[in-house]
């Protein structure tokens, strides 16, 4: 999340919304918001239903939820999607606002 931080007024000049979806529960997730002081919006997802919605992979030896990234049109269609095999296989910000500014 840290590195959508970096890079968040780009992703506005892009008119893009960034929604991350965490497992914990909305206590968890709130705290967590206001401690690192994050300018997009989360959404807690203790029950892993937008998880199952995705396809996002859980990998218990690997602590959980592997990094997903999907961008969603504004008609709601996936236009990309990076599924992440470790904690560090996150898209560069530079390829995913290459990838909306392509749509």
């Amino acid at each position: 999340m840290a590195q959508l931080r970096q890079d968040y007024e780009q992703f506005q000049e892009a008119d893009t919304a960034i929604l991350v979806v965490g497992p914990e529960d909305a206590k968890a997730f709130a705290k967590y918001w206001e401690e690192n002081d994050l300018p997009f919006t989360g959404l807690p997802d203790p029950k892993h239903s937008v998880l199952k919605l995705y396809g996002q992979e859980i990998k218990l030896f690997k602590f959980g939820r592997m990094p997903a990234m999907a961008i969603v049109d504004k008609d709601g269609m996936v236009r990309f999607a990076h599924y992440g095999h470790s904690m560090s296989d996150i898209p560069a910000n530079d390829d995913v606002l290459a990838t909306l500014r392509s749509l």
